[in-house]
């Protein structure tokens, strides 16, 4: 059973004065077969996540394990073949040259894992793993549907046996139809294969239908993480709860103060000092001018319990604090 586990990790871009933390000591883990979800406004550093998860963003603070063991002391083979990603554009991800059954194979081949000999119809098992006729492995991109082209894009990577896969809006290109038939598909995938997901999305009901755990990202940091019924039941941040009352609804809602965001997210250059949510906060010191903590002190520094993680100086999850 695959373990992937973030320690404290941050990733840093560019140099000198214009140098930002994409990240800043983020840690979160998943252990299959099971669903880790990552949620949050764009710049809240969840893709970024993903990529430093894959070997595609350097650390500059930090470690990730895989199997209790640092992803960066695996050789480079067998930590390519381990965690593999599907990204959201599955249409820009496969040349325009070659046809897909050639795009498998060629994923096949670069993992080493089977002869020469054998590639062409281990090509031909994993088109039928993900429901695709294998006979359609001579087309090229363009004549497959957006449906079609992301589960060539699944196939593609499980060509190297992976044991984690990172979805990266994975359905957010697609209908509302097909969306339904991939997330179902993924979910087979993971009952038949034992694979651990990690979903990076900013669809909460993509998210709630996949995930066993949840972390909300918000300007690199994570704010709360907490198995998912407990997340959508009690959430305990303020912009969780925003996130939450956002999200269309036909159905009767669990009894909530209806929480709104204040302006847009701030420069992930500068971030705030304090809470860096606290100059967008319903119920900090933009309503409450005495909660001057959320200004002074970053939650992240407070002790925090863990199950249900939430970095907040007055959680609503909680009975309100005197202030």
């Amino acid at each position: 059973m695959a373990s992937l586990e973030v320690q404290h990790v941050s990733v840093r871009y560019g140099t000198g004065r214009r140098a930002f933390n994409a990240i800043e000591d983020v840690t979160v883990g998943v252990s299959g077969p099971s669903t880790l979800g990552v949620v949050g406004e764009s710049g809240s550093g969840k893709s970024t996540l993903a990529r430093a998860m894959v070997g595609l963003a350097g650390l500059s603070a930090g470690k990730i394990l895989l199997d209790q063991e640092e992803i960066a002391e695996r050789r480079r083979s067998r930590r390519a073949r381990a965690v593999q990603m599907v990204f959201q554009d599955a249409h820009s991800s496969l040349n325009p040259r070659m046809t897909v059954g050639e795009a498998i194979d060629e994923a096949i081949a670069a993992s080493g894992s089977l002869p020469r000999s054998e590639i062409g119809a281990e090509s031909e098992r994993l088109l039928n793993l993900v429901t695709l006729d294998p006979r359609l492995r001579d087309r090229f991109r363009h004549q497959f549907s957006g449906g079609q082209l992301q589960r060539v894009a699944i196939a593609r990577s499980l060509a190297a046996g992976p044991s984690v896969l990172l979805l990266d809006e994975v359905t957010s290109a697609l209908d509302v139809s097909v969306q339904a038939t991939i997330i179902a598909l993924l979910r087979e995938l993971q009952s038949r294969l034992g694979l651990s997901y990690v979903v990076i999305s900013h669809d909460l009901a993509v998210v709630r239908s996949m995930s066993d755990r949840i972390a909300v990202m918000y300007l690199g940091q994570i704010v709360e993480h907490a198995a998912a019924n407990e997340f959508f039941a009690t959430p305990g941040h303020p912009y969780t709860t925003a996130l939450i009352a956002s999200v269309p609804s036909v159905g009767p809602r669990p009894k909530r103060d209806k929480l709104i965001l204040q302006g847009d997210p701030p420069d992930p250059r500068r971030p705030p000092r304090g809470c860096r949510f606290h100059t967008r906060c319903p119920v900090g010191p933009l309503v409450n001018p005495e909660r001057s903590i959320c200004q002074e002190v970053d939650p992240h520094e407070l002790p925090q319990e863990h199950g249900h993680w939430v970095a907040c100086h007055f959680r609503l999850d909680r009975p309100r604090m005197a202030t």
